[in-house]
C-alpha cells in the first residue's frame, strides 16, 4: 500500500505532519512510504533523515497525489488537488468539515475516503490518536508565553533589595486540555492563577494544579458525552458575565479557551468587561480562528482596546512547531497502525469500528458521517 505524505502549502505553517521517527514506524508495518521533498524542513528534518528511516523521497507532488493509496497531511487539501487523487484513496488530515461544505462535496464527488481527524471520538481507546487534545496542549503552553511576552510585568513574586514584587495574576476561562496546560504553565512561571469553567466537575482538576476555581452559580450546567461544555441559556450567560467581569478586573493576564464543537466560539468578553481591566493588562483569545471569545480580537493581530492588549494570534501550536509536529505525527502514526492489517500490509477501513464511524466523512461517493449530516441539515 503506497502512502504519500504531503508537504504543507499553507502560508506560515511551520508544523509538519510526519517526523522521521513515525516514518520508520510506518515502514516497519510494511507500507510503501513516500514523502514529498522538503516535508520536514520547517522543523529542521532533512530528506536524508526520512530516507534513513526507510521512506522514499519525491519532488513530483502531482504524481504523488495521483498514485497514492493513502495521503497523509496536516491541513485540509487544496481544492485543486482533490481531483488528482485516485478513486478510493484514503485521505487523512484536519478537514474542518462543518466550515468546509464545498470541500467535503469535492471529496465525495472524487470518491475519496476522507478522514477528519477532528472527528475522532474522545474515548479511552482513541486517546493516542486525539490530535485536538495534543495540539490544544501545546497551544495552552504557547498562550501563557504570549501573555508573559506582552505583559510589562514579570510573572513570579520577587523579594529584592528594591522591595517585594507582587506575582502576576492570571485568569483562565475554559478548563479543557488547553486551559489545564495554561494553568500549569502559568503556575510554573510563578503566577497566581484563577480559572473558570461552566462544568463544576473540573474544579478538582483546577485545584490539583494549585489554582483557584472561580465559582459562579449558573444553576444546572453540564457537558456532552464527548466532554465539551453544553451551551448556556441567556440567563446563565448574564450570570457568567457578571462573575467573570470581577475576575477579569483583578487579573493581569486573561486567557480564553472556550470553543463549541462544529459551531462558532462563544463571545465571553465584551468591551464593557475590557473597560473594567487595568491598562496594560493582556487578553489572549485562543478561539480567534473560530469566531473569537473576545470582542475586538482580530486574527493574527495585537489590538489595544482601552489600554488592554488583546492578542488574537492564530495557530498557536505552530509557535512551538517542533513539539507540536512530534505530537501530531505520533497521533497520525497511531491512527494508521491501529487499523493496519499486518499480514496483508494494508490499512483496514473498518466501517463498523466506532473510531472510523466517527472520523470518516466521505466514502465511495457518499457522505457517511451521521454527525456531519445531522449538523449540516439543521
Amino acid at each position: 500500500m503506497k502512502i504519500a505524505v504531503m508537504k504543507e502549502s499553507c502560508p506560515g505553517e511551520r508544523r509538519v505532519p510526519l517526523i522521521p521517527a513515525t516514518a520508520e514506524k510506518l515502514v516497519k508495518l510494511g507500507a510503501e512510504l513516500v514523502i514529498e521533498s522538503g516535508l520536514g524542513q520547517s522543523c529542521r528534518f532533512e530528506d536524508a533523515d526520512y530516507e534513513k528511516a526507510g521512506a522514499a523521497v519525491s519532488a513530483a507532488r502531482r504524481e504523488l497525489l495521483q498514485s497514492a493509496d493513502m495521503i497523509l497531511r496536516l491541513r485540509k487539501p487544496p481544492a485543486d488537488e482533490i481531483e488528482l487523487m485516485k478513486k478510493g484513496c484514503i485521505h487523512i488530515s484536519y478537514l474542518d468539515p462543518f466550515n468546509e461544505g464545498e470541500l467535503v462535496e469535492l471529496l465525495r464527488r472524487a470518491g475519496v475516503s476522507a478522514v477528519s481527524l477532528e472527528m475522532i471520538p474522545r474515548s479511552t481507546l482513541a486517546q493516542k490518536m486525539d490530535v485536538l487534545s495534543s495540539q490544544a496542549n501545546v497551544a495552552g503552553y504557547a498562550a501563557v508565553l504570549l501573555g508573559a511576552e506582552h505583559l510589562d510585568k514579570i510573572f513570579p513574586m520577587m523579594t529584592t533589595p528594591a522591595g517585594t514584587i507582587k506575582p502576576t495574576r492570571v485568569f483562565v476561562i475554559g478548563v479543557g486540555v488547553a486551559g489545564l496546560q495554561a494553568i500549569a504553565t502559568a503556575k510554573r512561571l510563578g503566577a497566581v492563577v484563577e480559572a473558570f469553567d461552566t462544568r463544576p466537575v473540573v474544579e478538582e482538576q483546577v485545584k490539583s494544579l494549585g489554582a483557584k476555581f472561580v465559582k459562579i452559580d449558573l444553576g444546572e450546567t453540564g457537558q456532552t458525552k464527548d466532554g465539551y461544555a453544553k451551551a448556556l441559556t441567556p440567563e446563565q450567560l448574564a450570570l457568567q458575565k457578571e462573575g467573570m467581569t470581577k475576575a477579569c478586573a483583578r487579573a493581569d493576564v486573561v486567557i480564553t479557551t472556550a470553543q463549541l464543537f462544529g459551531r462558532p466560539a462563544p463571545r465571553l468578553i465584551d468591551s464593557k468587561m475590557l473597560a473594567e481591566m487595568r491598562p496594560g493588562s493582556v487578553v489572549i483569545d485562543m478561539a480567534v480562528e473560530s469566531g473569537g471569545n473576545v470582542e475586538g480580537a482580530e486574527l493574527d493581530k495585537v489590538t489595544e482596546i482601552g489600554g488592554v492588549r488583546v492578542i488574537g494570534f492564530g495557530n498557536l501550536p505552530g509557535r512551538v512547531a517542533e513539539t507540536a509536529s512530534q505530537m501530531y505525527s505520533a497521533n497520525l502514526g497511531n491512527f494508521v497502525e491501529h487499523f493496519w492489517d499486518k499480514k496483508a500490509k494494508v490499512f483496514n477501513l473498518n466501517r463498523n469500528d466506532e473510531i472510523i464511524k466517527g472520523a470518516l466523512i466521505t466514502h465511495d461517493g457518499e457522505i457517511v458521517s451521521e454527525m456531519y449530516k445531522s449538523i449540516i441539515n439543521k
